[in-house]
């Protein structure tokens, strides 16, 4: 009887550590998925974080090339360039004229139609950055869009 009761005693032993170890096993597979998930989120957030701050950049960026050389200078009317071979940057420019347009009758891009006297000399920015997912960085594509007005 007392051999029986030992096996008996062994056996659950056993048992229990299989169930300990597959308990603990579970757990850790949980934790890892969950870790990983975290993981890629972040980045995410991080990549659409940058996203808005080089859309701001580059309104920035446009006004200064306005400045520089005025509105009716068309090559900075629609930029596209890549920022550190990730963020594809696109920027539309449209321009608010009421009599007399400084560019002499219609100029590139610019909106004639409804505008009043108070909205004369102004420029409507389009900013979209973009992270193309074919880069393997992200696996969804991530898109900043801003439209901004701005007085000249």
């Amino acid at each position: 009887m007392q051999r029986q009761n030992n096996l008996l005693k062994s056996g659950f032993a056993m048992i229990m550590a299989i169930s300990v170890i597959v308990i603990l096993g579970t757990i850790m597979a949980l934790s890892l998925a969950l870790t990983s998930q975290t993981t890629k989120k972040m980045s995410q957030v991080y990549l659409y974080e940058q996203a808005s701050l080089l859309a701001i950049s580059a309104a920035e960026y446009s006004l200064f090339m306005i400045a520089k050389n005025g509105p009716c200078f068309s090559n900075y009317d629609d930029l596209n360039f890549q920022h550190n071979g990730i963020y594809n940057i696109s920027i539309t420019n449209r321009y608010i004229y009421t009599n007399p347009n400084p560019c002499g009758g219609a100029a590139f891009g610019s909106y004639t139609a409804s505008a009043s006297p108070d909205t004369n000399g102004t420029v409507i920015m389009d900013i979209a950055v973009s992270v193309p997912d074919n880069i393997g960085i992200t696996s969804e594509p991530i898109r900043y869009f801003r439209r901004t007005i701005q007085k000249l």
